[in-house]
């Protein structure tokens, strides 16, 4: 019985050490590498388990662009990625010409605040 319950562990040790190796080969690997374990935007410090929350945002927003320097690379946390995206979807949105303009609001939530002020003071 030992001598299977070796194998089974000597091929779990040798499936995980393919599946570093593997991961080292992606950007995101390689990013990890380079940079520090930090956000780019919020200064977040990520180590072991929250790792995962680290993400690779690619500056240009071209995934297939990823030079070997990584200067198309900057590390986000889950959040600011999201951000980050987020932005770029309402600037798009923003030029998309006359037809597709989304209005913007015209109600002033503090348009009467100072006569409301001053209506309480009185």
């Amino acid at each position: 019985m030992a001598k299977t319950d070796n194998d089974k562990l000597d091929k779990i040790v040798a499936e995980a050490r393919r599946a570093s190796e593997s991961r080292d080969q992606t950007y995101r690997g390689q990013a990890l590498k380079m940079y520090p374990h930090i956000c780019g935007r919020c200064g977040r410090e990520f180590s072991g388990k929250n790792l995962a929350e680290l993400t690779v945002h690619h500056r240009d927003h071209n995934h297939d662009n990823n030079p070997s320097d990584g200067s198309n690379w900057e590390l986000l946390c889950l959040y600011c990625h999201d951000n980050e995206h987020q932005r770029q979807i309402e600037a798009q949105m923003g030029n998309l010409g006359s037809d597709n303009d989304v209005s913007s609001s015209t109600h002033n939530p503090f348009a009467n605040l100072k006569s409301m002020l001053d209506k309480d003071k009185s």
